[in-house]
């Protein structure tokens, strides 16, 4: 029996977007025996995962050092016949190479990649979805290049959004990390409004969401909306999601849970671009942008906490349409 251990230790999307290599890893090998290692947080995404053995979680906000050699020693002691570190920075580069693995695999920008056995090019802009780049990590098993991410809410996380499915509904989840990545405030109020004219709007986000998206839901002023942000798990979003009528996202973590329910959505980009390969994969999808020709977009990959040149016009010159 094979026994593979992943490593994706980034954010929420990025541990989505690594889905599809569990799927393949147990399509080739069907008996093998699949962990990962995940930060602290985002663990839940994986309940239900019917392809994992066992998630580890990386606490990266204690002692990291403590934590690199706890994991060093941990994954020694379960003498893997191989590690796929998808992750892109120096604490997980030192996990994988002294790790004991037979074979060790990773990303030619880790720092400490010159110590795998195969090393992977990982080149942003050239139109390749990250699904595909993590996919070339397990080529050499003879993997497929395009698979829809996975994620697997239970029977329970559908029943408990069940209450809120009476009605046709959309979704908008208007949060972001980054703010060059979130859609102006007030666009989101304006697509909202019009949303509420056609159906319930619930307003979905993470606990600390809750003040942008309670500052939404008053500015609709039909009453035909719900800020959901704090009240629901990863899971239960994604139930929510599922049987939307539409789903409204900035390029964040909800827009992949869209692709890995196959859920519509509409995925609003403005500092950034869909050529750096973090956009939909639902059948039913669409990305859109600001129809400017800005030389200042993409300013960045990840996105910034400000504009750069203070007039975010990626951003505010965004057309609202739900047509």
């Amino acid at each position: 029996m094979k026994k593979f251990l992943l490593i994706q230790t980034a954010f929420i999307g990025d541990v989505i977007l690594a889905t599809p290599l569990f799927s393949e890893l147990k399509r080739i090998y069907p008996e093998a025996q699949i962990d990962v290692l995940v930060r602290n947080g985002n663990q839940s995404l994986l309940d239900n995962n019917p392809h994992l053995n066992e998630v580890f979680v990386f606490n990266k906000k204690g002692n990291k050092l403590k934590s690199i050699l706890h994991f060093i020693m941990l994954f020694r002691s379960k003498q893997y016949d191989e590690i796929i570190n998808l992750h892109r920075f120096t604490s997980t580069g030192i996990i994988t190479a002294f790790s004991g693995a037979k074979s060790t695999v990773g990303f030619n920008k880790n720092p400490i990649s010159f110590l795998f056995s195969r090393k992977i090019s990982h080149e942003i802009g050239n139109g390749k979805h990250e699904v595909e780049r993590n996919l070339t990590c397990i080529a050499h098993h003879g993997a497929v290049s395009e698979l829809r991410p996975e994620i697997f809410p239970s029977n329970n996380d559908f029943e408990i959004v069940s209450d809120y499915q009476n009605e046709k509904y959309f979704c908008v989840a208007p949060a972001s990390v980054w703010f060059t990545k979130q859609l102006p405030e007030q666009k989101w109020i304006e697509l909202s409004v019009k949303l509420s004219q056609k159906g319930k709007v619930f307003i979905v986000g993470g606990p600390s969401d809750f003040d942008i998206c309670e500052r939404i839901r008053v500015e609709i002023k039909q009453g035909n909306c719900e800020n959901l942000a704090g009240k629901l798990t990863f899971l239960q979003s994604a139930a929510l999601f599922k049987s939307a009528e539409m789903n409204y996202v900035n390029d964040s973590g909800p827009l992949h849970f869209c692709s890995a329910i196959n859920a519509p959505v509409r995925a609003f980009f403005c500092s950034t671009i869909p050529a750096f390969g973090f956009g939909p994969l639902s059948e039913n999808s669409k990305t859109i942008e600001t129809e400017e020709q800005l030389s200042c977009k993409p300013c960045g990959i990840h996105g910034f906490r400000s504009c750069p040149r203070q007039h975010f016009k990626c951003g505010n010159t965004i057309k609202i349409d739900i047509a």
